[in-house]
């Protein structure tokens, strides 16, 4: 009974949406009835008369002002609609239709009841797309006060946005703080200090924590926003070190005293960890390459299950400037699993190597003659493959597309991974010779493998929707964000462009011309009338034709009585 009530309910609201979707067409026919009932009353003929000619008395003035509001509005929409378009990728006419008017006109949203009924391979692609949709940490995400600053000083042009700080302020205390930071006068004073948003007020706090006790985290603040160079920044993470080193220790035998004990070492240890790294990437930055090299290998092996930091990506990077390649492959060969999140550095690193077999040889007019050998199907199969992964990537290793500094939060497979990866990789593919010659010629040929990148993928996951969203919030405004698959324009675009350039064509014609205008008006609007006018008068004349048989027939069998057959012939 349940069920055939439920089925009932269902057939009932679905005759109800039917109803209300087809009801303006029975709108429409009432109205052209009742225009036809009381076209006497409402006196039309008259009417139409009078408009005829209030339009022809209209002096070419009227025109100009008409058509010039007409371009002046279509011209406002225009430009709200492209500004709406470009800042949230949608057009605003159109998303106020799908998300107001389509409910009201009973229209079903297929995503909700293609959601609804997925299997679950599905869910386990949604869930995919969303953890592909998350912000993470950049690992090699430059200093603050020794670079970020010195842009800001140099072009006064402010690189991270109030997202990407903020993102980073919550990592500071997600990895910095812990629960019994407050028996500690110097580690409550840092508490307080990493949610302070003002630059001057962190570093003051820090100064005054480092004056109570040897504060690792003070000395961490102090090297990442008020060193102005790399060798200082450097000097401070040694003090760092020096102080982490031994709370570490300390923590390290209290640990399994208890959960307090244990989140204290927890917090320690992420502290160490992130020195150490720190400490590496200044000594690439001054150069000492091999030095750091050795201090990504010795972090890895001592910590080897804290891979949120991605210190694999700091050590591929130091290889590659080291020409190491064998020892870049064999870090390609840990961590390039099927069972491993992937990373632009990842994908692309392991294309690099490929192509450098065969980029110093390839020739694109050879290749098409004599067909591609194993090592070059392998190399383009390579490229394929990390261009499906992250598309934004060739334009700025080709430099079609201008770099900006990498923000400290980056979204996988989005624009800012492209330029983070970009930023510190283009100089690696420059020195292989052939390399961004190879990659010019076969990049674009991804795109035929995968005609619909949002619907399905061919190596990968679909391409993820919201990475315009996130890269939006987390790369500054002066950059122009790259959007992966290209969107088109708007339908309400192109038509108010089109509105717009034609009103504001007829406005210029009939300032220009305004006699020939006013001719062409009034004979426009003249025969619209007459037409009108005309299927008026056909309308009463078919009905007064009808009215007058029906009054003869009437009159004739009054008078002469017909047979059965004449009186079926008048009926008829």
């Amino acid at each position: 009974m349940a069920e055939a009530g439920t089925g009932f309910l269902e057939q009932l609201k679905s005759c109800i949406v039917w109803s209300w979707t087809y009801l303006w067409t029975v709108w429409f026919f009432i109205v052209l009835f009742l225009v036809y009932i009381l076209r006497v009353p409402l006196k039309i003929n008259d009417n139409l008369s009078t408009v005829s000619m209030f339009l022809n008395t209209l002096t070419p003035k009227f025109y100009v002002a008409l058509t010039g509001t007409s371009s002046l509005i279509s011209g406002l929409i225009l430009i709200f609609e492209w500004w709406y378009f470009r800042k949230y990728g949608t057009s605003f006419i159109e998303q106020v239709s799908v998300s107001h008017l389509r409910p009201l006109l009973g229209g079903v949203d297929n995503n909700s009841s293609n959601n609804a009924n997925s299997s679950n391979g599905d869910s386990d692609s949604n869930r995919q797309s969303v953890s592909e949709c998350k912000v993470w940490r950049n690992p090699l995400n430059l200093f603050r006060g020794a670079e970020y600053n010195r842009y800001t000083w140099v072009t006064g042009r402010e690189p991270l946005t109030y997202y990407d700080m903020n993102l980073s302020a919550q990592d500071h205390q997600t990895f910095f703080t812990c629960d019994s930071d407050h028996l500690r006068p110097a580690d409550a004073i840092m508490q307080k200090a990493w949610r302070e948003r003002n630059p001057q007020a962190r570093i003051s706090a820090a100064h005054e924590a480092l004056e109570i006790n040897e504060c690792a985290t003070a000395y961490i603040l102090l090297a990442e926003e008020e060193a102005t160079t790399i060798a200082e920044a450097e000097k401070l993470f040694k003090q760092a070190l020096k102080a982490g080193d031994g709370c570490y220790r300390r923590s390290q035998q209290l640990q399994h005293h208890g959960s307090q004990y244990e989140a204290q070492h927890r917090r320690d240890t992420n502290v160490l960890v992130y020195i150490k790294r720190r400490l590496a990437m200044c000594a690439r930055r001054l150069g000492r390459t091999r030095e750091a090299v050795k201090m990504m290998r010795d972090l890895m092996k001592e910590f080897p299950l804290l891979s949120m930091f991605n210190i694999h990506e700091n050590l591929l990077e130091a290889l590659l400037e080291l020409q190491a390649y064998a020892d870049v492959q064999a870090v390609l060969a840990k961590y390039d699993d099927i069972s491993l999140p992937k990373s632009a550095t990842i994908c692309y690193t392991a294309a690099l190597l490929k192509a450098r077999a065969v980029s110093d040889k390839f020739s694109p007019e050879a290749a098409s003659r004599r067909g591609l050998s194993t090592a070059e199907m392998n190399a383009v199969e390579a490229i394929h493959r990390a261009v499906e992964f992250n598309p934004h990537v060739p334009k700025y290793l080709l430099e079609m597309k201008s770099l900006i500094l990498p923000p400290e939060h980056i979204l996988k497979r989005g624009d800012s991974e492209a330029i983070a990866y970009a930023f510190f990789h283009l100089a690696h593919w420059k020195r292989v010779e052939g390399a961004l010659n190879l990659l010019h010629c076969t990049w674009e040929g991804t795109f035929r493998m995968i005609p619909y990148p949002l619907e399905k993928g061919h190596l990968f996951y679909p391409y993820p929707i919201c990475t315009e969203t996130a890269d939006r919030e987390l790369l500054p405004s002066f950059h122009e964000v790259s959007v992966y698959p290209k969107k088109e324009l708007p339908f309400f675009i192109l038509f108010t462009a089109g509105l717009c350039s034609f009103t504001a064509m007829l406005a210029l014609l009939t300032h220009q011309f305004p006699e020939l205008m006013g001719v062409f008006a009034k004979a426009s609007s003249g025969t619209g009338i007459a037409r009108v006018f005309s299927c008026v008068l056909k309308m009463n004349w078919k009905s007064h034709r009808h009215l007058n048989l029906i009054i003869f027939k009437t009159e004739l069998i009054t008078l002469l009585p017909p047979p059965p057959k004449l009186l079926l012939l008048l009926y008829s």
